[in-house]
């Protein structure tokens, strides 16, 4: 038994819905941060260098400059500048993919460095302390090269 045009119509808006409802779900889980997280940087001591393992970016005279191979300069500048945390109390399992993190903070003369996860959202300070990032805010803590568009 062949279904009619109509009941072809009924099954794709029912399944279109479902879909809407499936992803606000998904997006409600995910975009909101949880109530644990705390912003890493201090508005009164900002953000003004980092090196994620050779890639750089710095803050001079109100404008953010990035490694020659960096595209996304300004939103990986805002990512980093406005990230937010979880601590966590113990240390977490993590993957191998580990990248070093050097960050200077406004108005203290000693950078810090900080071991960095990124496919497990994962960062660890120079302290030993251990904290996680939320999923919404991973995306854009990787810079977009130029040699990785060359590559693909």
């Amino acid at each position: 038994m062949a279904l009619s045009r109509k009941n072809w119509n009924y099954i794709i808006i029912g399944a279109s819905v479902f879909m809407i409802a499936v992803l606000s779900f998904i997006d409600d889980k995910t975009a909101n941060l949880p109530d644990d997280a705390v912003a890493l940087f201090d508005p009164q001591l900002p953000l003004v260098q980092l090196h994620l393992d050779d890639i750089w970016l710095s803050k001079k005279e109100d404008k953010w400059w990035c490694h020659e191979q960096v595209l996304n300069c300004q939103q990986w500048a805002q990512a980093w500048q406005n990230i937010s945390v979880s601590p966590l109390t113990a240390q977490p399992e993590h993957g191998t993919n580990e990248q070093t993190l050097t960050i200077a903070i406004s108005n203290i003369h000693t950078a810090q460095q900080w071991r960095y996860f990124p496919d497990d959202g994962l960062l660890q300070s120079s302290n030993k302390n251990w904290y996680k990032i939320p999923p919404s805010l991973r995306a854009d803590l990787q810079p977009v090269l130029a040699e990785m568009l060359q590559s693909k």
